[in-house]
């Protein structure tokens, strides 16, 4: 089966009437006919683009002919070459059209992918692949692309951002750094269905990587084949999951279709899932939900009281993810100075940013850059490792921006740029700091508003000095935020480095001994807050209405999220 699209009919064949020389009655007559048969065909014309665009582009939220929904994006996928991809809105897409050795199942548990079973004891194992998967071409997947795949992301030459989730693998880091060749990586397909990992060390949350996109496969012969351009349009993919990216027409539209090549196709329901709009405008997205235009639609605070005035049904989730600004500690930086980040921390207040500023159902002010739903040792971490406090004084807030002053030998600050979004939340909040700094402080901040991929760049080369970020978990483990901060992490991109921090994450990485694991992530808590690498905002809890002829649809804090992947539409009693 090709991914390209075919259209569903030949193109009309032009009409050509020949005009006889006769009476003028005679030409009126053909003129007549001609008119008409145009006319026709015009209407006919009309019908059939009508039906060819069922099949690529749906109009309605949910299109049962077609067994196709429909819906948004927030923004532009920004890079679908997993190997290279950080943000959630392409892990979102990966997680449809694509799938690892593991992934989650409708209860939010890990299940089977590609791997229908595995051996594995504290510094290794053995994965059985199945013989029935099968790439959206027709290729069987084999053992030898997931080593392909892990192979290219600890590659250096692939600056891979999230090359550090493969580093329990053994050789991985070494590897990164350009001290050992890609073969020399803990990953060998001892045939086409056997693949064997070797870890660096005990690592008991291996399997919990397994279902995250950098460790998804990747067919070598079709990656090469692409020049370079591999995940840079649909056509230069190719797809082992539910779905297949059937057209992408960029800054408009994603359209997914059922892939027949997935080997537990028969548990995917829909026929489409037809990304219709690229929108960030939360009111605009509303507008779209209030037509059943698509199935689903976030609330914010502005928002809300139309759900609420229509009698929509509002729901609840609590994403994982957790919200900070990140301060920009590169020796050029003025943030780099600590008693300036001291002196913007003791007037920071998350309680006014989430109740006075968002007023959003769900939100959490924020204490650590641990969320209140990860796990610990036996009940909650945040229960059993509360961490420090955050305490608001102006007058030492002032007493430390003095002291910042005279170590950079400045009578007055200079503007700090402030990189945020250019969505309404984001306006609201870069605002907020900006009034809170300048009465508070006297601090002028200038603020730099960016689409999505153009803000990534600019965190990613330093061109800031606080920035508007956030962090969803990557698995369910609590060393997933709390190796963030690493000196080695490409996802610390104010590039704090703290070698203390740094040894309490290699304790978690290694220790199998939950005690021990989790007195070293309080470590890490205690030392973001006393040297002030962060400031916490908020843990999202989002709320939202979907429409309740969508059945099947998984929310998870952990993984792909919404997950479409087994949803099915059903009848509504008065359609």
């Amino acid at each position: 089966m090709s991914d390209t699209l075919i259209p569903s009919s030949p193109p009309a064949k032009p009409f050509k009437e020949e005009v006889s020389r006769g009476s003028a009655w005679q030409l009126a007559k053909y003129a007549l006919v001609g008119l008409l048969f145009f006319v026709v065909l015009l209407a006919l014309l009309g019908l059939v683009t009508a039906n060819s665009a069922a099949g690529t582009r749906s109009t309605s939220a949910v299109d049962y002919a077609t067994n196709t929904i429909t819906l948004t994006l927030s923004s532009e996928p920004p890079q679908l070459n997993s190997t290279r991809s950080t943000d959630m809105v392409s892990g979102m897409v990966l997680g449809h059209v694509m799938e690892g050795l593991l992934r989650f199942g409708p209860d939010n548990n890990l299940i089977p992918g590609i791997a229908e079973s595995w051996e594995l004891d504290e510094l290794g194992g053995t994965f059985r692949i199945r013989s029935d998967a099968y790439w959206s071409n027709g290729t069987q997947v084999t053992a030898h692309d997931f080593v392909f795949a892990w192979q290219t992301a600890v590659n250096p030459e692939t600056a891979s951002q999230y090359a550090f989730i493969l580093f329990p693998i053994k050789n991985g880091q070494r590897i990164n750094e350009g001290e050992l060749p890609i073969e020399e990586l803990g990953a060998r397909a001892l045939d086409d269905f056997t693949l064997e990992v070797e870890l660096e060390q005990a690592t008991p949350y291996f399997l919990k990587l397994l279902a995250f996109f950098t460790y998804y496969p990747i067919n070598k012969e079709f990656y090469l084949s692409t020049g370079g351009r591999y995940g840079a349009d649909a056509e230069d993919l190719i797809y082992n999951g539910p779905f297949r990216i059937a057209s992408w027409v960029h800054g408009a539209s994603v359209r997914l279709e059922k892939n027949e090549y997935y080997w537990n196709r028969d548990e995917t329901k829909l026929d489409a899932i037809d990304f219709a709009y690229i929108l960030n405008d939360a009111n605009a997205v509303l507008n779209l939900f209030a037509t059943r235009k698509i199935v689903f639609a976030g609330l914010n605070s502005e928002n809300l009281d139309r759900a609420l005035k229509n009698r929509w049904r509002i729901q609840e989730h609590v994403d994982g993810s957790v919200f900070f600004l990140e301060l920009n500690h590169r020796p050029d930086r003025l943030t780099s100075n600590y008693n300036l980040r001291k002196a913007l921390q003791l007037v920071h207040d998350p309680a006014e940013l989430v109740y006075k500023v968002m007023k959003l159902p769900g939100n959490l002010p924020g204490e650590s850059i641990f969320p209140v739903w990860l796990r610990g040792v036996h009940g909650s971490f945040r229960d059993e490792y509360p961490g420090p406090r955050f305490v608001q004084d102006e007058v030492k807030a002032r007493e430390h921006l003095a002291m910042a002053l005279d170590e950079l030998g400045l009578d007055e600050l200079p503007p700090l740029m402030f990189l945020t979004g250019d969505n309404p939340v984001s306006n609201k909040q870069s605002e907020y700091y900006q009034r809170l700094y300048k009465e508070k402080l006297g601090i002028e901040v200038k603020i730099d508003k960016q689409i999505f991929k153009q803000r990534l760049a600019k965190m990613t080369s330093g061109d800031f000095d606080i920035v508007a970020a956030g962090w969803g978990p990557d698995y369910d483990d609590v060393l997933t935020f709390g190796d963030l901060f690493a000196s080695w992490n490409a996802n610390n991109r104010g590039r704090y480095e703290n070698p203390e921090l740094d040894k309490h994450v290699a304790i978690a990485q290694s220790s199998s001994d939950p005690v021990e694991r989790m007195e070293a992530m309080d470590q890490v808590q205690k030392i973001l807050h006393d040297d002030v690498a962060i400031l916490v905002q908020y843990e999202r809890g989002s709320v939202y209405v979907s429409d309740s002829r969508v059945k099947g649809v998984s929310r998870r804090a952990v993984g792909t999220d919404p997950d479409y992947t087994r949803a099915y539409i059903v009848q509504e009693e008065n359609e």
